[in-house]
């Protein structure tokens, strides 16, 4: 095992060097100059040549690289041409944010989509089971900021009950978080719900169909057990994969809802870099993002083996 894992983590290196190169290049081979925007309308070209030397602009492209992956070992990600802040710096301030809603939006959907599927499979071509499938449906086709929108509009412009947007942290109360917290999870777990409801569905419904399940219900074994037990855990191997595939595509979700309701996480640092064009900013936090894909990935196999002993790497 630890030797899989020790192999694992010496293969992300040359991963992360790829994607360093990637989003490297795309950023200084798209169009727009950083200086330009920093100096103003106003500036003339002396101020913006000067501008160029200070962040290191007017050098080759290959010397900025080998010098940003420099800094980059040392665990250095730049600083903010806006803020003159550290990127690690501004990372950590919008971390929690962003944490906490991935997290509180995977575990409720988790909850919900797991018993959803199992129980569409379990009740195959009932209306149950197509109840559940036009959920589905409805939660693939309805985009994250249109469903945010009709969160607020139903729950905090109509009703009153929940705050129009922000974020407080569990540390200032968890009634008060779960407050603010409830319509951005809800709005960004519609299609992660989708998803692994539609997986699971189709991963148990495959298991029922197997011998052993036949056996187990021959010997007399009450139904329920058959499903939890049975089913559910030989099916749960795609299950966890669509899980830790599904938390990567929440990135661009939370992006997208982070703006909706106004929160201050990562997804809005993401936006306020990319229209200022702070180079640093973006590639810290597409590195970082790729580091977190990377663990994930990482995790994932992990689970396989104690889920499944017969798989082996």
């Amino acid at each position: 095992m630890w030797m899989f894992i020790g192999r694992r983590a010496v293969a992300t290196i040359p991963v992360m060097l790829v994607v360093a190169f990637v989003v490297f290049m795309i950023l200084r081979l798209s169009p727009g100059d950083p200086a330009t925007v920093i100096a103003g309308d106003y500036a003339s070209p002396a101020d913006i040549a000067r501008i160029r030397a200070q962040l290191g602009l007017d050098q080759p492209v290959a010397l900025q690289f080998v010098s940003w992956i420099g800094r980059l070992v040392q665990g250095d990600l730049g600083i903010s041409i806006f803020s003159n802040l550290p990127v690690t710096t501004l990372i950590g301030q919008r971390l929690e944010p962003t944490l906490m809603l991935s997290l509180t939006t995977v575990v409720f959907s988790v909850l919900v989509a797991v018993p959803l599927g199992a129980v569409a499979a379990w009740k195959s071509g009932t209306w149950i089971d197509r109840t559940v499938m036009v959920v589905a449906v409805l939660g693939f086709s309805v985009p994250v900021f249109v469903l945010g929108y009709f969160l607020v509009y139903g729950f905090s412009l109509e009703l009153k009950w929940l705050p129009v947007q922000g974020y407080k942290s569990p540390a200032d109360g968890i009634g008060l978080f779960f407050r603010h917290i409830a319509l951005p999870a809800g709005a960004l777990s519609a299609f992660y719900i989708a998803l692994v409801a539609r997986i699971t569905r189709a991963s148990v419904l495959e298991v029922l169909e197997e011998d052993y399940i036949r056996t187990a219900r021959a010997k007399g074994q009450v139904e329920s057990k058959v499903l939890l037990v049975h089913a559910l855990r030989n099916a749960s191997v795609p299950i966890v994969t669509v899980i830790g595939l599904g938390i990567a595509a929440l990135i661009g979700g939370v992006v997208i809802t982070e703006s909706v309701f106004n929160i201050p996480g990562l997804g809005r640092l993401v936006v306020d870099a990319i229209l200022k064009r702070d180079y640093p900013i973006i590639q810290g936090l597409i590195l970082f993002f790729s580091f977190l894909y990377i663990l994930l990935n990482l995790l994932i196999d992990i689970v396989y083996t104690v889920l499944d002993p017969r798989i082996r790497y």
